[in-house]
């Protein structure tokens, strides 16, 4: 995108207006994921009483979009580099506003577990094809870091406004927990058509050579589906734990098919080279553990606010607000400390950062005050404001830009993986150990050991040196993690 950015060239790069319009409809998409996924959950309690749904049905609501998200995100990264990045984005934004409506029309249990399922699979695409769409949308160096510490920004955003926005439409209804997103996705949807332009490849000037590894791409997203249902059936512990081990089986066995197919294929899918760069293995690492973190720490939160201390969904929305002061922080802080000190060191402090968070909720009672948890959210916000950006600009970071739409449904998978297998952990451990408090402060120790792995994981690349600050503080140049 030639007419991004203005500035000199030793300069600190301006984003034109236009380059701000197209970024604001990009956040808009990856704002509506993460607050649509925030707001069914603190409907759930609603949901269950208007359509009579049994546990195991609520449940599926729940699983059946990380089924389509997780299963479906490698074939949705690959499809936009191969089929346009600006197409794949459009395409399935669409396909994500009509089901989600469909969800709001539910009468059916079922009906809510089909619309949650394809708008899941909508997701899966929608996601890496906007995250391409960024990095193709703004040269690399600091248009593109200050474009993506607004990206990511946004997304950690989403996650936690999205309990907030839940409570408040609950309120109303639950249905409109469904209707807000097809309003919202409506909005980004005209502004996408008149303002993300095509990159090369949608223009036909130039497209990967080889055909569509169909092959290869039914084992993988057959394989993501069965290890996600099966992170997903470690919640139950006592529900056929014979019949989750032939699933995870069975998913290994599909995911060495799909190895073997990708080694002999001519356009492979998944090109096997690029999981040899160590950098990006630990990015993708070191996300599925955050996220992992982050969404046992916000379930069992949830769970001690509403169902120990009787709050309401609102009030349980309001006080995890604080969180979302990443939301600010993350566009203006994090590039600049990246420039100082280097993508590496960022994410580390704000994997460490994490980790004290959740370390100091373990010791939460009864008669906790708000102060009392009020330096863990804050804390919390402030690790999201650093982790989260340098995570997303890391995924694609030294790979080719013809696979950035791959590598973000890496990044994305990674992601969905750990978000599934945090709340699956958490909830195993606090059914193990019974009922209560106590119950709630062992699974609390699930979060701040999977930040501390996380942390180590990021640890072995601190040997990268930082990179030397430029003249200008706006110029930021980024190592891989």
């Amino acid at each position: 995108m030639s007419d991004s950015v203005t500035g000199s060239a030793g300069g600190p790069a301006r984003l034109t207006g236009r380059a701000w319009g197209v970024l604001l409809v990009l956040c808009g998409a990856i704002f509506l994921e993460g607050i649509d996924v925030a707001m069914l959950n603190v409907a759930l309690p609603s949901i269950r009483a208007d359509l009579g749904l049994s546990t195991g049905m609520l449940s599926g609501v729940v699983s059946a979009y990380v089924l389509g998200y997780g299963g479906f995100m490698l074939l949705g990264g690959r499809a936009a580099d191969l089929l346009g990045h600006r197409r794949m984005f459009v395409l399935w934004l669409a396909v994500f506003l009509v089901f989600s409506g469909i969800g709001g029309l539910a009468t059916e249990g079922w009906m809510l577990l089909v619309a949650r399922f394809v708008t899941g699979v909508a997701a899966a695409f929608m996601a890496p094809a906007g995250l391409a769409l960024v990095t193709s949308s703004f040269p690399e160096g600091p248009a593109r870091t200050k474009a993506l510490g607004v990206y990511a920004g946004t997304a950690a955003g989403g996650f936690s406004l999205g309990v907030v926005a839940g409570g408040a439409l609950a309120s109303f209804g639950w249905r409109w927990v469904f209707f807000a997103p097809v309003i919202l996705s409506a909005l980004i949807l005209v502004a996408a058509l008149a303002l993300v332009r095509d990159t090369v490849r949608d223009t036909g000037g130039e497209r990967p050579s080889g055909g569509f590894d169909l092959a290869g791409a039914l084992t993988v997203t057959g394989a993501m589906l069965l290890l996600v249902y099966g992170v997903v059936r470690l919640e139950r512990t006592g529900d056929g734990p014979a019949v989750t081990a032939g699933v995870f089986a069975a998913g290994l066995a599909l995911l060495g098919l799909f190895t073997a197919i990708e080694r002999r294929s001519s356009s492979p899918l998944l090109r096997l080279g690029v999981l040899r760069s160590a950098p990006l293995v630990r990015v993708n690492v070191a996300a599925l553990l955050f996220l992992a973190a982050f969404a046992g720490f916000q379930f069992l939160v949830t769970l001690y606010l509403q169902e120990l201390r009787g709050w309401s969904t609102m009030q349980t929305g309001l006080a995890m607000l604080v969180i979302g002061i990443d939301t600010v922080l993350a566009p203006v802080l994090t590039p600049r400390l990246v420039n100082r000190f280097g993508n590496t060191r960022v994410l580390f402090g704000g994997i460490v950062l994490a980790a004290v968070a959740y370390a100091l909720f373990l010791p939460v009672g009864m008669d906790w005050t708000y102060a009392a948890m009020l330096p863990a959210l804050t804390v919390l916000g402030l690790a999201f404001s650093l982790a989260y950006g340098p995570l997303t600009m890391a995924a694609t970071d030294g790979v080719a830009e013809d696979e950035h739409g791959l590598a973000g449904g890496l990044l994305y998978t990674s992601i969905q993986f750990g978000t599934a297998l945090g709340l699956s952990a958490v909830t195993a451990v606090s059914v193990a150990a019974g009922s209560g408090l106590g119950a709630l402060r062992a699974a609390l120790i699930v979060p701040v050991a999977a930040a501390a792995l996380g942390a180590a994981v990021i640890a072995f690349g601190l040997r990268t040196p930082a990179p030397r600050a430029t003249a200008s503080p706006d110029a930021v140049t980024t190592t891989a993690a």
